[in-house]
C-alpha cells in the first residue's frame, strides 16, 4: 500500500457516490466507470478514506458521522472554492434544484460545462468529471450540490444545506443498517 499523503478531492466524490448507491452492492470498477475515472484512482481513494476513518475497514461502508462532520466543518478549509467568471454550466450550491425551494438565487453558481443550460459564476468542481457523473445520478447531484454549499455558501445557506444533507445521509445509514441485519 502507498504511503498516505492526505485526502484528495476525488475522495469526497467517491464517498458521496457510495452513499448515493444506498444499500446497492458496488465494486471499485463500477464506481470508476460511473464517475468517469480510472479504477486505480478509486482503489487508492478507498484506501485513503479507510486510513483516515471515513470508510470502514471492509472498504464497503462510509462512516457517516465522521464524513458528515468533515463535510460540514472541514471541507471549506481543505477544498475551498471562489466564484469565478460567468459561464455556462450545471447549477450547484444554492442554485441547484435540491435547494431551489429555499433560496431565490440572484447570483447563480454553476460547475463549468459546455453542454450546460444555465449561466452563472463558475465554481470549480471537486473533480473534473463531476458534471458527467451528475447527469446520470440525481442523488449524487443533490449530495454534491449540498456539499458545495459548505465550500462557498453563506450562513443561512449552510444551515439549510446541513439539515438537508443530514436527512439524505442518515436515510442512507438507516438503509444500510436494515440490510445488514
Amino acid at each position: 500500500m502507498k504511503a498516505h499523503r492526505g485526502m484528495r478531492p476525488q475522495d469526497v466524490l467517491i464517498l458521496l457516490k457510495i452513499m448515493a448507491k444506498g444499500s446497492q452492492p458496488w465494486y471499485s470498477k463500477e464506481l470508476a466507470m460511473e464517475l468517469f475515472m480510472s479504477a486505480s484512482e478509486v482503489t487508492e481513494s478507498l484506501n485513503r478514506s479507510m486510513i483516515v476513518g471515513l470508510l470502514d475497514p471492509s472498504r464497503k461502508k462510509v462512516m457517516v458521522n465522521a464524513f458528515v462532520d468533515f463535510l460540514i466543518f472541514g471541507l471549506r478549509y481543505v477544498y475551498p472554492a471562489q466564484p469565478g467568471p460567468v459561464v455556462k454550466g450545471v447549477p450547484t450550491s444554492h442554485s441547484a434544484p435540491v435547494l431551489s425551494g429555499f433560496f431565490k438565487a440572484e447570483d447563480k453558481y454553476v460547475w463549468p460545462d459546455a453542454e450546460g443550460i444555465e449561466r452563472g459564476q463558475a465554481i470549480e468542481p471537486l473533480y473534473p468529471t463531476v458534471t458527467k457523473a451528475v447527469k446520470v445520478d440525481a442523488i449524487l447531484y443533490d449530495l454534491l450540490a449540498l456539499t458545495d454549499v459548505f465550500r462557498v455558501g453563506k450562513t443561512r445557506e449552510i444551515k439549510v444545506a446541513r439539515e438537508l444533507l443530514q436527512k439524505l445521509v442518515y436515510g442512507y445509514q438507516k438503509e444500510i443498517k436494515s440490510h445488514e441485519g
